[in-house]
């Protein structure tokens, strides 16, 4: 009876190893599928974000040429200082000076205000671009039956079998992905 009992014990055991066995082998039958993007590459050479960049740059024309401008007071003022020396009086260089530290001032203000302002815009479109990249993965790991896609800023090494960002590129520049449908 004791060997009976071992027997079908031992057979349970097989049957069992024989299950997961079987089980694994179809679990591991179809190969994982993944994918890398780099995010940062995206956000410097897509057509949404090419578009933004000029956008943005003549968004702030206007604001950039009036630094430029309160640049070249400056500069005049300081000649205007270095070269009439002698020619001023005492209270007249007075003034020019103390206009020239105010309008050094402003200047440092909005060249502040300027870089404050254009980082905030470029945040803004680079959420809205970052929205569009990640419609546009999903759609691709949908489309080409991806396990699972990365995205990275960097990384020391990636292999380019499994690096999509170009695939990803590309599909923003296309009217269907761009627009989000």
């Amino acid at each position: 009876m004791g060997s009976k009992l071992y027997r079908e014990h031992w057979f349970n055991m097989l049957a069992i190893l024989i299950m997961l066995t079987v089980t694994s082998f179809n679990l591991f039958a179809r190969e994982i599928k993944i994918g890398v993007v780099n995010t940062e590459k995206i956000l410097r050479e897509s057509a949404p974000a090419l578009l933004a960049q000029k956008k943005i740059e003549k968004e702030f024309q206007a604001y950039d040429e009036r630094i430029k401008k309160m640049a070249a007071e400056i500069q005049l003022l300081q000649n205007q200082l270095e070269q009439n020396d002698q020619n001023l009086t005492v209270e007249e260089r007075r003034v020019k000076e103390r206009e020239l530290a105010h309008l050094s001032r402003q200047y440092q203000r909005a060249q502040q205000q300027m870089r404050e302002d254009l980082s905030m815009r470029q945040n803004e479109e680079y959420s809205l671009i970052l929205e569009q990249v990640n419609k546009t993965i999903k759609h691709i790991a949908e489309k080409e039956d991806y396990d699972l896609i990365l995205q990275l800023q960097d990384s020391v090494y990636r292999s380019q079998r499994i690096d999509i960002t170009n695939q990803v590129i590309k599909a923003m520049g296309e009217p269907s992905q761009a627009t989000g449908k």
